[in-house]
């Protein structure tokens, strides 16, 4: 019987990476001035590479029904999560123009990328790892449209803007995939492509926790806020994306992506957006950091009982 224990056993290397990338931080290893470079071979090299080498070779990818099934719920899912959010802003007397919308966004967003991914691969292996980066393409569709639509007052959508590496790569591998070519990728290009992207999260999450701690005290935390926050991402979320995960038929790698995402905190995407686009930065930070501490607690139980509930019965080998 999987227990919150074992599942916190599986994860905690990634907490322990956050907690190492706010000490390396704090004592100058990484510096606010280097950011940017690091950011940007993450983003650009090192994930499109990880990416690719989950995606080659994917026999769950040849499936149609389960890229688009991923791809919708990654969608849909979030629309539903910005709409949870927007009513609780509400509820909680937040208004528009007054951080209403940048509650609903960071409230509503799951993190689907830089912590969510090594978790998935930690409990359920590379199969699952591929169907999230098909998700995930829905959820950048949804932030990049709707949340940016919301956030800025825009009516029209700019879909330059999911032209990136990441989803690049993963349009890359899945007509690969899908043309049976994949399997010929081998040898010194393979393995060059695995030794670049392998890199990509330790640094990604080394890097997280020094954003999360550059956080930290910048404004003064608003309970009301923060609570609300919890409400959202720790409870009336979870239970949503696990009723969908049950209920509507779909692969069993999907569940398990689903599955992870209930668990996760609010993605720090809605902090860059509320800075572009006229939002409340100091709301999308306070979110963030409490959701990110209270996930260390929660996660393994939301994992746990999830796995009952899906019936999943065993993590990867």
């Amino acid at each position: 019987m999987i227990s919150p224990t074992t599942v916190i056993i599986s994860v905690l290397p990634i907490y322990f990476l956050i907690i190492g990338g706010a000490f390396l931080r704090k004592i100058g290893v990484l510096r606010k001035d280097h950011d940017e470079g690091i950011m940007h071979v993450i983003f650009s090299v090192m994930l499109p590479c990880f990416i690719l080498d989950r995606t080659l070779g994917a026999d769950i990818l040849r499936d149609f029904k389960v890229l688009f099934t991923g791809a919708g719920l990654g969608f849909l899912l979030i629309i539903v999560g910005i709409t949870i959010g927007y009513v609780t802003g509400k509820f909680i007397g937040l208004a528009p123009g007054n951080g209403r919308r940048t509650f609903a966004l960071t409230a509503g967003c799951q993190n689907f990328g830089f912590t969510a991914i090594p978790v998935v691969e930690i409990l359920w292996g590379a199969s699952a790892v591929a169907v999230l980066f098909v998700h995930n393409i829905g959820v950048e569709v949804a932030i990049w449209s709707v949340g940016v639509m919301l956030m800025s007052g825009e009516r029209g959508i700019r879909w330059r803007r999911l032209v990136n590496g990441p989803i690049v790569a993963v349009v890359i591998g899945l007509v690969l995939v899908s043309l049976r070519v994949d399997d010929n990728i081998t040898g010194p290009v393979r393995s060059a492509i695995s030794m670049i992207g392998i890199g990509a999260f330790p640094l990604a999450i080394l890097m997280t926790g020094a954003s999360i701690i550059d956080l930290v005290g910048t404004e003064k935390p608003s309970w009301k806020i923060i609570s609300a926050s919890l409400v959202v991402r720790i409870i009336i979320a979870p239970i949503t994306i696990l009723l969908c995960a049950k209920y509507i038929p779909m692969a069993v790698e999907l569940r398990q992506v689903l599955l992870v995402q209930a668990a996760m905190p609010a993605a720090m995407t809605p902090i860059l957006l509320a800075k572009l686009y006229g939002g409340r930065p100091a709301i999308a930070v306070q979110i963030v950091v409490g959701t990110t501490v209270a996930s260390i607690f929660t996660l393994p139980y939301i994992i746990t009982y999830g796995i009952r509930f899906l019936q999943l019965s065993e993590f990867a080998k």
